[in-house]
């Protein structure tokens, strides 16, 4: 539904199937497989029954209808599927396909079908001055080609009085949005910014968002730590809708922090007088009240009766202005509904929407219900930006693994033999593939597509589905149902193949992955990233931007802004010892002046310390010699497997009161790297191992390879850069707030060369340890320095 006109009586656009969902949609909450050509199906079942019909049959024929009331014009269209003249009747068509017994459909009628076809033939009578119309529903059976014509004859007043009462509703609901958004728009032309005063480079960057709306553009800043660049974001955002530059804006974010982050900007900007209705998307697993059951009715009480109880449920959730993860929750629970299904519901009356990054880039899984429709005008605002770059390879990869083919074979030999066959064909090739893997190192790429194996896996998918559509309930479905929707992920991408992809091939001697890996996202986010309007990149860390910009899909028209950091520099002592070597082949051998450059500085400069490693291995090799030689100073580790409850607690060990000093082994690029807030004595400073790069692997090699070939800059691509970015996330955790004062050394020789001298930030102040300086007259010169600046 679109609000769009002049703001004294707006126009409501709707299509006719938006409005009878929302107004006759009933009953239970069926999320029963359906595979993945259902719509193609269905597309090509229309142009069956279309091509069958004599001459005569209008086909695709657009129909619309305006109605204005005391508040609003309501413009409702839609596309009838055909329109002919049978004798002296004048008939609407209206196709579905199915796989339902047809005698099923004649006994027991499809409200939604039947509310669909009236309203088209209630439009159609009313353009063209008929008092008496035919509706029919043709239904096509997809296995059989057999189709069911059920016919009913209907005055117009008849069709009137259902459609006025279909509308009726929806005017309700459509004059109540209206009234809330001119509270909304009026609230924002009085919104102030919640601050006394723009920190330094917020009003810079503010501006810099609010043209990018205004002009529909791309913008990329980098914004360091203190600038407020949530709020940053937020505030023009907010007012840009309300001079009806974006109808909805989109926060786009990596982690949960992120999403936080936007929530309490809300709440400011809230508590600063602003009415804005804000939703924030959670994974279907973190939501979910009965995990155990399937999403069908017989299982899942929310799912049994979900649309009969939708209604009261949207009444109550539009009473709220942030509709967060607890809230949601609390509804749901109220309403009994299913708290998933009921959060994308209501994202389509909400003004912003906090999500992953998935829900606007993924192909299996973005928001269809916005993002398929031509012309929108949506911002989004893509925090963390940096972090987009790995994770879109991800979303525009696909892997399978041969285990899972050959278990899912030993669980249906005796009970489904044309599935068994199929999936044999796909292990026997994956077989022959893992031993040419095995033969060329374990590890092996190239250049071009499993071609021999696609047809192998379309012959799978297309049996599976036909089985999995019987909805037949066995020990191994949910096994099938998994897989089915990996192998069919796999096809897709297998259709986006190009120069940009490699094909990567890992095995052992029981296991091979096959993957098609995205090198360059650069296309596909361009594509993605027409689903809006404009689009604005945020991070502290977007070292160089025409590394991220290329990776974006950006050309020499994206708007760049890069701020200085708001903090005195004099707050932070940066030291760099260019004495040791971190390269891998050196590490055992210069573990031990690692560990006494750590002790080094946590005994001069006591606090809560974080050293961050590149590599889970080499912080297990230093940590256990660090608390070997140094069991006086407390230390806590990162594990691989941490989630938010064990990162939590980790956290909470940095304490502004510890009675000693605390030592924090982290990784680069993890969980601790970004997204924390140690404010204040809670972090000392930082030691940094290395210059961040990521483990020398076949997919970064790939990488590396593909920008050598199209930019000549293809080691920078693949691990300086995406290193140095983690290297910059690693210090900025140590000045949060402008009171803050902390301590960094960086360690590794790379340091003084050039080419990461040129990355430096202009706010650093090196100072380089040596024979002449070491780190203790630098933290007292540095101690001095703060002593006499306060005094």
């Amino acid at each position: 539904m679109l609000l769009k006109g002049p703001p004294l009586k707006p126009v409501v656009a709707v299509a006719v199937r938006t409005l009878v969902d929302f107004v006759l949609r009933s009953g239970d909450l069926e999320l029963s497989f359906k595979g993945t050509q259902r719509a193609l199906e269905g597309l090509r079942a229309h142009q069956k029954v279309q091509n069958a019909r004599p001459a005569g049959y209008t086909p695709e024929l657009p129909v619309g209808h305006t109605l204005e009331t005391e508040r609003i014009v309501l413009e409702i269209s839609g596309r009838i599927d055909g329109v002919f003249e049978d004798g002296q009747a004048t008939v609407v068509d209206e196709i579905k396909s199915t796989r339902r017994e047809l005698d099923a459909l004649r006994e027991t009628p499809n409200t939604l079908h039947w509310g669909q076809a009236k309203l088209y033939a209630w439009m159609y009578a009313a353009g063209n001055g008929l008092a008496q119309i035919d509706v029919q529903l043709t239904y096509y059976h997809l296995e059989t080609g057999r189709t069911l014509e059920i016919r009913q004859h209907f005055d117009f007043e008849a069709l009137d009085t259902f459609a006025q009462a279909v509308v009726a509703e929806f005017v309700a609901w459509a004059e109540g949005l209206d009234e809330w958004r001119r509270r909304r728009d009026q609230s924002i032309r009085a919104l102030a910014f919640p601050f006394g005063a723009y920190r330094t480079g917020q009003r810079r960057m503010a501006v810099t968002v609010y043209r990018a709306i205004q002009e529909g553009q791309r913008a990329m800043i980098q914004a360091p730590t203190g600038i407020g660049k949530t709020l940053g974001a937020v505030f023009p955002a907010v007012k840009a809708m309300g001079a009806g530059l974006t109808s909805r804006a989109f926060y786009l974010t990596a982690r949960t922090t992120g999403q936080r982050a936007a929530e309490k900007a809300l709440g400011l900007l809230r508590d600063a007088g602003l009415a804005f209705k804000s939703l924030t998307l959670t994974a279907k697993d973190k939501l979910c009240p009965h995990p155990e059951s399937a999403c069908t009715p017989d299982e899942c009480p929310r799912a049994r009766g979900h649309y009969d109880r939708r209604k009261k449920a949207r009444l109550a959730a539009f009473e709220e202005m942030a509709l967060d993860r607890p809230t949601l929750t609390r509804l749901a629970g109220d309403h009994a509904v299913c708290p998933f299904e009921f959060s994308l519901d209501m994202a389509l009356w909400t003004d912003l929407v906090i999500a992953d990054y998935n829900y606007a880039f993924d192909p299996r899984v973005y928001l269809r219900r916005f993002f398929d429709e031509e012309g929108n005008d949506f911002t989004f605002l893509i925090d963390e930006a940096h972090n987009l770059v790995d994770r879109s390879r991800e979303m525009f990869s696909a892997v399978l693994h041969k285990q899972a083919f050959l278990d899912l074979r030993r669980e249906l030999r005796a009970e489904n033999p044309v599935l068994y066959r199929a999936l044999g064909r796909i292990n026997a090739w994956l077989a022959t593939a893992r031993r040419d893997c095995l033969d060329g190192g374990g590890a092996v790429a190239s250049p071009e597509g499993p071609e021999e194996l696609l047809p192998r896996l379309m012959h799978f998918v297309a049996r599976a589905e036909r089985w999995l559509l019987q909805n037949i309930a066995t020990d191994w479905r949910e096994d099938l149902i998994q897989l089915y929707f990996d192998v069919s992920a796999f096809l897709r991408v297998a259709e986006q193949y190009d120069r940009a992809y490699a094909t990567c091939y890992e095995g052992d001697a029981r296991e091979l992955a096959v993957k098609l890996f995205c090198i360059d996202p650069a296309r596909q986010l361009a594509e993605a990233l027409t689903r809006c309007r404009a689009a604005v990149f945020f991070s502290a860390t977007l070292t160089p931007f025409d590394y991220f910009n290329t990776l974006f899909g950006g050309d020499e028209h994206t708007r760049c802004l890069r701020l200085a950091s708001p903090f005195p520099r004099d707050n932070l002592c940066l030291m760099i010892d260019g004495r040791l070597s971190t390269y891998f082949r050196d590490r055992e051998q210069t573990a031990t002046a690692v560990v006494a450059a750590i002790a080094d500085l946590v005994r001069q400069r006591p606090g809560n310390y974080l050293v961050f490693f590149p590599s889970y291995a080499y912080l297990q090799m230093v940590q256990a010699r660090f608390e070997n030689q140094h069991p006086d100073l407390p230390a806590v580790v990162q594990t691989a497997q941490m989630g938010e409850p064990d990162r939590d607690a980790f956290l909470a060990h940095f304490r502004e009161d510890n009675p000693a000093p605390l030592v924090g082994f982290v990784v680069m690029g993890g969980i601790f790297g970004e997204g924390i807030d140690l404010s204040g004595d809670r972090l000392a400073g930082a030691v940094i191992v290395g210059v961040g790069l990521p483990g020398i692997g076949l997919e970064r090699d790939l990488i590396r390879d593909y920008f050598e070939t199209h930019r000549n800059a293809g080691f920078d691509f693949a691990y300086r850069l995406p290193g140095f970015n983690r290297v910059l996330q690693a210090v900025g955790r140590v000045i949060r707030t402008s009171r803050d004062r902390g301590a960094v050394l960086l360690l590794d020789q790379r340091y003084g060369h050039r080419r990461y001298r040129d990355l430096f930030p202009p706010e650093w102040r090196p100072v380089r340890l040596g024979s002449r300086r070491s780190v203790a007259a630098a933290v007292q010169a540095f101690e001095t320095a703060g002593h006499h600046r306060d005094h």
